[in-house]
């Protein structure tokens, strides 16, 4: 049997889709308290379990053979330290300890490409880039780069883990609207105006999951997989949005340096009205860097093998589409029970 934690984030519900087509049995481990409609009718055992209480993941992981571990705070706004270190460094440290005690058989650590240490620009990043903490900018990063030493830490004492680490996830099943779905759905609303003059390396997440899966298969015990896509920038990113949907692309680009300042100045406005940001800051920074990034380890010794960007966004505005058609409905019930 199988236990995910992290089960109803964007990577996590789609993770467990992949398994059940395998025939796979699987256990979400979900903190008290969790939307659970993202996996909510799928054929699993949902049990509480919080990352930060050791006694829930002794009890999640008893009798399980494999453990997918995706449990963590993902945040571009500041603020957010202490929830960060406790979630995503203690949590991780929590489910090593709970692995080794309950004699799981393999653990799939889920971290980030930011986790690891980024090389000056126009060099290839690769798993021979350390995790290195005090190199990188950002809490987010940080965290699971110590999250990703932990792992190791376990490894040497006999734990048999991978790390993974996707780059810039996009794709459908985003029910909690993750950052890059909120700029897709700001685009199909019409509400985004400019565009940014910066670029990254997305990948599906369905090849994601797909990727962990191989991981977890093929992956040899204390090695990292880099699980990327492909690099796009923003403009050309939003001129498949426009040719996908119909929308006519933001026709003004604004430049990295300007936008950041932009990013500061609407960091409290976020802040205050607790919404999820377009961008901010750290998020014009990391389309500001370095993103050469390379899977071929991943393709090499697992078989892994992203799709384009092209059918990901396009699955991606479809499924988007579809889920406002579905909340129109609900508005429209609610205001309307009779349906006349």
């Amino acid at each position: 049997m199988i236990a995910i934690t992290g089960a109803t984030g964007h990577i996590g519900n789609v993770l467990i889709r992949e398994l059940l087509a395998k025939g796979n049995r699987i256990r979400a481990v979900v903190p008290p308290g969790e939307d659970i409609n993202p996996i909510q009718g799928l054929d699993i055992e949902i049990v509480q379990g919080d990352v930060r209480n050791p006694e829930s993941l002794i009890r999640a992981f008893s009798g399980i053979e494999t453990v997918y571990h995706l449990a963590g705070i993902i945040s571009i706004l500041p603020g957010k330290k202490k929830l960060l270190e406790e979630v995503n460094v203690k949590g991780t440290q929590n489910v090593v300890e709970a692995c080794l005690k309950t004699g799981v058989r393999r653990l799939i650590h889920t971290s980030s490409i930011h986790a690891l240490k980024e090389p000056p620009q126009g060099t290839i990043i690769t798993e021979e880039q350390p995790f290195d903490p005090a190199s990188i900018s950002g809490g987010y990063g940080k965290t699971k780069a110590r999250a990703s030493l932990a792992v190791l830490k376990g490894v040497k004492r006999g734990l048999n883990a991978v790390i993974v680490c996707p780059t810039g996830v996009i794709g459908p099943y985003d029910y909690k609207i993750s950052e890059m779905g909120q700029l897709v759905r700001s685009f199909l609303k019409r509400r985004l105006k400019v565009g940014i003059n910066g670029a990254y390396d997305f990948v599906d997440v369905r090849d994601v999951a797909k990727g962990m899966i191989l991981a977890g298969e093929k992956g040899r015990a204390g090695e990292s997989y880099i699980l990327s896509g492909q690099q796009i920038s923003v403009p050309d990113l939003l001129s498949i949005l426009g040719k996908i949907s119909g929308i006519k692309a933001p026709g003004h680009l604004v430049p990295c340096w300007l936008a950041r300042i932009a990013g500061i100045l609407a960091t409290p406005y976020y802040l205050l009205n607790k919404t999820k940001p377009l961008f901010t800051a750290y998020s014009i920074d990391v389309l500001a860097s370095n993103s050469l990034i390379s899977s071929s380890k991943a393709r090499r010794e697992l078989g892994y093998s992203p799709r384009s960007i092209t059918e990901s966004l396009t699955d991606t505005v479809n499924w988007l589409k579809n889920e406002f058609n579905k909340q129109a409905g609900i508005d429209n019930l609610s205001q309307n029970p009779s349906g006349a």
